[in-house]
């Protein structure tokens, strides 16, 4: 689409009564888009991006400038739990004097890591990392890096509004329809607006990237790829023209072309991974059939996670099988 991406602190318009924000971001893929709805005579906001002074600036020049016309910011719906969503959402709801709207285990989960801030979790998540085969240099990074969370969220409201799937919101004059995906979260909200063929894809859905589908070590034996994948499908009866709007990159039209090119790219990891494990290997002696480049420390987490993701996925579908060396680390195998 011939859509200008917007510098910060400027709103694009997209449709009327739909405008564009972009927020620079700290860390990749180094930008967040945010919208705007017409709402009970101001602006309904989707999400709210990092907590620091530079989000805080933009959003400071966007709400007294053009962005908002001088109208207020009426509402703030929260797609999921990740800082670069959630991050300034307790600062726009008490300047602002609204509660977040959220589904209610995205809320739940941004309170739990919000105040999960004890030597016992950078313990288990340590932990967690060995027994996917991490090296020793990588754990004592762990250990001493700390919580990370809390650094990026500003402090959380105390009171939210749930939404959940199949919800209708009446935002504006128009009606949007709730659909949650799963997988890069537990319960992200996207919104459909039949009228105006219009989604909100939060992180589910992007033009160029797969969104980041990680196993993590608060649901060790979880399967968020599968979760991802079969919540792809939620999507299949929604037009192939629909604009989409997603999080990250620019607003593009031919979903159901999208949805099949993220299921092809996994399915295409699997497949690789799989032939991987003809021996005995830990996730991290796998990282070599999922990245093509050596992951430095800050980034080998996401590797680890996104490796362990699809060798849950293959050990669900009966493809692999796993057992413990004698240190305890996962050891995954073809059948």
């Amino acid at each position: 689409m011939d859509i200008q991406i917007p510098p910060p602190g400027i709103a694009q318009e997209i449709l009327p009564g739909l405008r564009w924000l972009r927020f620079p971001l700290p860390f990749p893929p180094h930008h967040v888009n945010a919208w705007l709805l017409e709402h009970e005579g101001g602006w309904l906001a989707i999400d709210a991006g990092v907590a620091n002074d530079e989000t805080r600036g933009n959003w400071t020049a966007a709400l007294g400038g053009a962005a908002f016309g001088g109208r207020p910011l009426s509402a703030l719906l929260v797609t999921h739990f990740h800082p670069d969503h959630a991050g300034l959402m307790g600062w726009l709801a008490e300047g602002h004097g609204v509660a977040p709207m959220m589904t209610r285990i995205e809320w739940l989960q941004a309170r739990a890591l919000w105040f999960d801030t004890g030597e016992e979790m950078i313990a288990h998540q340590a932990e967690f990392a060995r027994l996917a085969g991490a090296p020793d240099d990588y754990v004592a990074f762990l250990r001493g890096r700390g919580p990370l969370y809390v650094r990026s969220v500003a402090p959380l409201p105390r009171a939210f509004r749930c939404i959940a799937d199949g919800e209708v919101l009446r935002i504006g004059e128009r009606a949007w329809r709730v659909i949650t995906g799963q997988g890069h979260a537990p319960d992200m909200a996207c919104l459909y607006c039949a009228e105006d063929r219009v989604l909100v894809a939060a992180d589910q859905i992007l033009p160029r990237i797969s969104p980041y589908v990680g196993l993590h070590a608060g649901e060790p034996m979880g399967d968020p790829l599968g979760a991802f994948l079969a919540s792809l499908d939620r999507f299949r009866d929604l037009p192939e023209e629909t604009l989409v709007l997603p999080s990250h990159g620019e607003p593009f039209r031919g979903l159901h072309a999208r949805l099949d090119a993220l299921a092809a790219h996994h399915e295409q990891r699997l497949a690789a991974l799989e032939e991987a494990c003809a021996a005995p290997a830990s996730a991290h002696a796998l990282l070599p059939s999922l990245f093509r480049r050596p992951l430095d420390q800050r980034n080998l987490g996401f590797g680890l996670g996104e490796t362990l993701a699809h060798l849950r996925r293959l050990e669900a579908a009966g493809r692999i099988a796993r057992e413990p060396d004698t240190a305890g680390v996962w050891l995954w195998r073809r059948r």
